[in-house]
């Protein structure tokens, strides 16, 4: 089946993609492409989806961790054996696999060097984002042989500010961290707040001196048919949720 990856401009000469839900072999309310094993969907169609994505990139090897909300990075030379390691971001230089991370909402980050052909692949959620899970898959990066300077950062499809609705205390474990982080945050409804996490994360990329940071400007909860939506699936009282997957090679 045909999949629609979403790509960049910034990692073009990378093979990657931020892959919708559109293709795969799943049904009911994972239909499509779900890779996510954390559902309840059937593993053995979750484990087709990710074959078909190994397959549209020519890889043999789709590598992904467990994800935590945290802000771990694992530097992998190998596809790495089950169990995954608990982490949130994984770097590599190793041509012939592809890492990636799983999202439904949280902003998918994918990073290459074009100049070392160093790649990484980070989940940031707004925990992980406040934790610093970009800047520290760029430090961890530089650490194995990436160049800072030639760094480019692409935050993937994620809940749009407009669809993100938070509450004073969501506010408040923000502003604790950083009396700026204020400007991510526009009044909403019934004394709610709206948070803008593409942005909160482009801002804490390019605080970190790279050469380029950018958001590919799709909102996964406002496109249910080409997107998985945590939140939009609790709004429905769906009783589970499928997973889209962001995938990049050296």
């Amino acid at each position: 089946m045909t999949t629609r990856p979403i790509q960049s401009e910034s990692l073009k000469n990378s093979k990657h993609g931020f892959f919708t839900r559109e293709g795969g072999i799943s049904t009911g309310i994972y239909a499509g492409l779900n890779c996510g094993f954390g559902s309840d969907d059937d593993n053995a169609n979750v484990a087709e989806n990710r074959a078909l994505i190994s397959s549209s990139l020519g890889c043999d090897e789709l590598t992904t961790v467990y994800q935590i909300h945290s802000a771990t990075v694992v530097h992998t030379k190998g596809p790495i054996a089950p169990p995954a390691p608990k982490a949130d971001a994984i770097v590599t230089m190793t041509k012939g696999i592809a890492i990636g991370v799983l999202t439904a909402d949280c902003a998918p980050l994918l990073f290459r060097d074009p100049s070392t052909n160093c790649v990484g692949a980070a989940h940031a959620g707004w925990q992980g984002a406040l934790k610093g899970i970009g800047p520290t898959t760029i430090d961890k990066r530089v650490e194995i042989g990436a160049n800072r300077r030639q760094i480019h950062a692409v935050v993937g499809p994620c809940i749009s500010q407009q669809n993100y609705e938070v509450g004073q205390e969501f506010l408040d474990r923000f502003l604790s961290e950083d009396p700026e982080h204020n400007r991510f945050f526009a009044n909403g409804k019934d004394g709610k707040f709206q948070f803008d996490l593409p942005n909160f994360c482009l801002h804490s990329l390019r605080g970190a001196n790279i050469a380029d940071a950018r958001w590919t400007g799709h909102c996964t909860y406002a496109e249910p048919k080409r997107f998985f939506s945590y939140r939009r699936s609790t709004h429905l009282n769906e009783p589970d949720y499928g997973r889209q997957i962001s995938v990049i090679t050296p």
